[in-house]
């Protein structure tokens, strides 16, 4: 039978403890990290979320409370009440290991079971299993300190923004669905049967109306909600870091960002940033990198070879450029020799996955030039071709060759990536971020079969384009922004619209007739007609920021209970049928199971 507590209260936490407090009376509680007998004498070390501090127990000890000592096992959780003295044999690698308790009461609070996997550091156990048993997988020390971390980093965030004016200001959970991208998750209402809330994808039509509400400074810690297809590392819920502001410019929003961004990296790491950031056009950071969220810790920068190979015969190439694509290649310096044939195939079947049918290559190693297309090009074209990647021996040169100019650059983007992170040419010792600005206002959606917004479609055109809308929709620019961290995109934003005629344009474009976008966003659009401020605003994702800072692989690793890449959350068997009753009450009927 467990113990209580009675009589005793806790005055500190294990890994608190110091040297100067050799001679203090103390009561520490935790988990049981290991118990050693040797013996006449008994050491466990006792965890808590501050750390680890060695318990004794020896011959001077009460013959009770040794036997109790004598009794327990890993991660009994245990209260123990005694005088710090010095070690006899010092630990160096914990920073109590100079000091132990000798113990003269001993509680055992609550028994254990043999847990699944050790509680300890770098545990080499499959992930699945970690989520099934989170809550153990939590006491690791190392998974602690990314919560903890996660902690200082929204704390910072509340800060900064309280110091500059802005008033955290909480939005409805439950809401109407507005479909326009992701999927909502839908809340059948029981109330009012046949209809359903939505969980918010982001706070933003609430936000907006908050500026129009007169607040001019809101910020929120936004929890958001969006049923995506399986993707390996995203979450169906996550956390941004909201804010929103009136009377602004883009120059504005981003200054705050990037205040923001320097105050949280000096609280939390110490670390400097220098401001401003870089700004980057969005049509240059995807010519030049493949990318809009690129990573500049790195070179290998694409080049264009369209305009040299414009009057090649070699089909691959020739046929691309006929059909209005291009022909592209990066350049891996000096590695020629530590690429194999074998290496080179990976990267093909790598590409594929992004669209391309192929990649073409050179290798000039120091011993032997090989070349999968330079056969079939003439001796000025192969010239032309290592003149404009100045390819020189030891280099290998990658070439993607597409109709569509979106497949050659999201290739080539991600080729960059994978070949600097194989072969450890990024540099990882500081951050690396800037802004991509001047985004293209709509995208084209093959599935939808119309332009859709690239970012949403409350978002300001540039004033210079508003007069494309109705001509040249896909040449018009918005006033949007991205702030890019190590290759990530952390956090975007944009000023709003503000006026109801231009907002209808916008739907107009985006084929919505005016009954259709009156019956999803006329809530917003009628509030326009009193008096909606010029704001802007955007969001930083939490999860990711964190887990960039945090130097984490993976933004489960930040998050105390994540879902997986099927969406499920293992440990509870979230999500779960629902019984009978509480299908009624919100007179909801299932398709019945086939063989019943």
């Amino acid at each position: 039978m467990s113990e209580t507590m009675k009589g005793m209260k806790r005055t500190c936490y294990c890994g608190d403890l110091k040297d100067s407090d050799i001679g203090r009376d103390v009561t520490v509680c935790g988990w049981v990290q290991r118990q050693r007998d040797l013996g006449g004498i008994i050491f466990i070390d006792l965890r808590d979320r501050a750390g680890v501090v060695q318990l004794a127990f020896d011959d001077s000890t009460d013959r009770q409370v040794f036997d109790k000592a004598f009794a327990v096992r890993a991660e009994y959780v245990l209260a123990a009440s005694g005088k710090v003295r010095e070690r006899s044999s010092k630990n160096a690698e914990i920073p109590t290991g100079n000091i132990e308790i000798e113990v003269r009461d001993l509680r055992v609070l609550a028994k254990s079971e043999t847990p699944p996997f050790a509680v300890e550091n770098d545990s080499n156990v499959k992930e699945d299993l970690r989520f099934k048993y989170r809550y153990i997988d939590l006491r690791r020390p190392d998974v602690q300190e990314k919560i903890i971390g996660r902690h200082k980093i929204v704390k910072a965030a509340h800060d900064y923004f309280d110091d500059n004016g802005f008033l955290e200001i909480e939005t409805p959970y439950l809401i109407k669905s507005t479909p326009e991208g992701a999927r909502d998750y839908v809340v059948p209402s029981r109330v009012f049967p046949g209809k359903f809330f939505a969980l918010p994808q982001s706070p933003q039509l609430y936000k907006q109306l908050l500026m129009l509400s007169g607040f001019d400074r809101y910020m929120q810690i936004a929890r958001c909600f969006r049923d995506e297809d399986l993707r390996a590392d995203r979450q169906p819920e996550f956390t941004q870091i909201d804010f929103e502001m009136s009377f602004v410019t883009p120059d504005d929003v981003m200054s705050t960002a990037e205040g923001f961004i320097r105050y949280v990296y000096k609280e939390v790491l110490g670390t400097d940033i220098s401001l401003p950031l870089m700004r980057m056009p969005w049509l240059e950071a995807r010519r030049r990198f493949g990318s809009d969220k690129p990573d500049l810790r790195f070179g290998m920068e694409i080049t264009d070879l369209s305009a040299v190979l414009k009057g090649t015969s070699f089909r691959a190439f020739s046929g691309a450029l006929a059909a209005g694509g291009s022909v592209r290649a990066v350049k891996l310096s000096g590695m020629a020799d530590k690429m194999s044939r074998k290496s080179i195939d990976k990267l093909a079947a790598f590409v594929k996955d992004y669209g391309a049918k192929g990649l073409a290559w050179t290798k000039l190693a120091p011993d032997a030039e090989t070349s999968s297309y330079e056969k079939f090009l003439s001796e000025e074209e192969t010239l032309a071709v290592r003149r404009k990647t100045e390819a020189k021996t030891g280099d290998v040169l990658f070439i993607v060759a597409d109709e569509q100019d979106k497949v050659v650059l999201d290739s080539l983007g991600a080729l960059r990536c994978e070949l600097a992170e194989k072969f450890g040419l990024i540099d990882k010792s500081k951050p690396c971020l800037l802004w991509v600005t001047n985004f293209p206002m709509f995208e084209f959606s093959k599935e939808e079969n119309r332009l859709v917004a690239m970012h949403h479609p409350f978002t300001m055109p540039r004033e210079e384009d508003i007069d494309k809308l109705e001509s040249e929709p896909e040449k018009v620019l918005a006033l949007a922004y991205d702030m890019v961290l190590n290759g990530n995109e952390v956090g975007g934003g944009s000023i709003r619209i503000n006026d109801c005629e231009l907002q209808q344009r916008i739907f107009k474009a985006l084929g919505f007739s005016e009954e259709d976008a009156h019956a999803r966003f006329g809530f917003l659009t009628d509030a326009f007609r009193f008096g909606a401020p010029p704001h802007g605003g955007m969001a930083f994702g939490l999860d990711r920021l964190v887990m960039l800072m945090l130097g984490c692989d993976s933004i489960r690793d930040v998050i105390a209970f994540p879902k997986v890449a099927s969406s499920a959350e293992l440990m509870s068997g979230a999500p779960a049928e629902i019984d009978k009753k509480q299908l009624d009450e919100l007179k909801l009927t299932l398709p019945q199971k086939s063989g019943l």
